[in-house]
């Protein structure tokens, strides 16, 4: 038996975050809308209406190619892609095939193990993007077939991989890392829960150490990254088995689905080729032209990638997980960045808003619905920092405070009055709680004395304790260790 590889290409479509639909003026968030809504005789094909293409959706298109290294064809066109599904109300897709948007990039991602760091990088190119619409929706209830076009004319990339993905593990951890780039240029909010983001993987087996490309088996729609690695396993597995019986690869390309509560694919279809769809230019939309001036412009206004963001995280001394969260999260990261500005303390931003406030957040978001919004946040965070530069509070009271702003929608003034947080004592006054603590706890001290650094938390605590939590632990430790001196 040969050694076999996996060799996997994905196809992603990808929402484009505009206003309007890519050929008319319809809302382009149909989701929660009541069914067939958000039409138009446009985006339902009806005789004698034209296409007029979407600028905005088209920049964000090519600021998508930018970010994924494409070049941009300065001549692209749109192209009549012609299949008979009954949620396509035109008869045809308005797509891009010989002459696409731009092509030729690639995505650079890394290959995270289970304690969240890096284990791996790699490199997928990128075949081609190009733009679309997107068709309805149908949902099947027994023998009935309903159909709801509000998502009909939907603008969409569609971004091909090259065949360079090797397992189910590298085709997540490139798809997570696309998304991320889509999201932080603009191009699409790519919010799986509402299917904006969805995966075509083609996935074949081939001998190691052969560039062959054998036939392939194309999984359709994928919805979640979970769908997406569970898929490309099973039908891996499938495969192999297949190879075994017959000594060999598949006898063609073929189409099958996924099938989530069961957890297995579906025969559909041998696979559509370029001229089953009888593609030709379509005849309303004229070529799309780009100067070299119209691309620069938009380079010279791309906001940093998030390999960059990583990169400069990494620098400040967060770990890969926190940096990791901090560009996969625009909420802890804006509130990471407004810490950081008024303190400019790395510290004190990864305790502030990557442990307490993730903490937060997961549990009021579990318990009591939404935390509040991320302009709210730094308000209170600010109000916080103050009170705590002020002398007002010390920094291990911040805990206990921000926990009660955000559960009870306090200002930090009510928060501490609620806990009737006391003022930190003075200098003299933790100076007599030390010396007392030093007393009572003899057998710490000469371990300290002996050595043992953790000794001294035993003494520390002990003024914790007496004072009512109003020493500042920072200050109790200075004094401490002078006297001790």
């Amino acid at each position: 038996m040969p050694e076999l590889e996996v060799i996997i290409g994905l196809e992603v479509h990808a929402q484009m975050s505009t206003k309007t639909k890519m050929f008319c003026g319809c809302d382009n968030d149909a989701f929660g809308k009541a069914p067939n809504t958000t039409v138009c005789p446009i985006c339902m094909g009806h005789p004698g209406t034209l296409p007029a293409p979407n600028a905005k959706a088209i920049e964000k298109a090519m600021k998508a190619s930018l970010a994924l290294k494409c070049t941009i064809n300065q001549e692209n066109h749109f192209d009549r892609k012609h299949y008979f599904y009954p949620d396509l109300p035109m008869g045809f897709q308005i797509s891009q095939y010989d002459f696409p948007l731009s092509s030729k990039g690639s995505v650079t991602y890394d290959i995270i193990d289970s304690s969240g760091k890096v284990s791996d990088t790699k490199t997928c190119g990128i075949t081609r993007l190009h733009m679309e619409n997107d068709a309805g929706k149908l949902t099947h209830r027994g023998s009935t077939t309903l159909c709801d076009y509000n998502r009909a004319g939907t603008p969409l990339m569609e971004i091909v991989t090259e065949p360079d993905l090797r397992s189910a593990k590298e085709a997540v951890a490139f798809a997570q890392e696309l998304r991320r780039i889509l999201i932080a240029v603009g191009s699409s909010e790519a919010d799986m829960f509402k299917g904006m983001m969805r995966f075509d993987a083609s996935i074949s087996l081939r001998e190691k150490g052969t560039d062959t490309l054998n036939p392939r088996s194309e999984i359709k729609n994928l919805n979640s990254f979970k769908a997406l690695e569970k898929a490309l396993q099973y039908e891996e597995k499938r495969l192999r088995g297949l190879w075994d019986d017959t000594g060999g690869p598949l006898k063609g390309d073929i189409t099958v689905g996924w099938l989530d509560d069961q957890e297995k694919t579906k025969m559909l279809r041998e696979k559509e080729t370029a001229d089953d769809y009888r593609y030709f230019p379509e005849p309303d939309i004229p070529p799309l032209r780009f100067t070299a001036s119209d691309i620069d412009a938009l380079k010279n206004n791309m906001p940093a990638l998030p390999r960059e963001l990583k990169e400069k995280y990494l620098k400040m001394g967060v770990s890969d997980a926190e940096a990791l969260m901090l560009v996969d999260d625009s909420y802890y990261q804006k509130l990471f960045e407004a810490v950081l500005d008024k303190t400019d303390d790395v510290k004190r931003a990864r305790s502030l808003v990557l442990t307490q406030i993730a903490g937060f957040k997961k549990k009021e978001e579990k318990e009591y619905g939404p935390v509040e919004s991320v302009e709210r946040m730094i308000e209170l965070l600010n109000s916080l920092i103050d009170k705590t530069n002020s002398g007002a509070i010390h920094k291990n009271q911040e805990k206990g405070i921000l926990q009660e702003m955000i559960e009870c929608d306090y200002d930090v003034d009510q928060a501490i009055h609620v806990l009737d947080i006391k003022p930190p004592l003075e200098d003299n006054a933790i100076n007599d709680y030390v010396l007392s603590a030093i007393q009572a706890n003899p057998k710490a001290v000469e371990d300290y004395k002996s050595g043992n650094e953790k000794a001294l938390a035993a003494v520390i605590g002990y003024v914790m304790k007496e004072s009512k939590g109003q020493a500042d632990p920072a200050k109790v430790n200075e004094i401490l260790r002078k006297e001790l001196s």
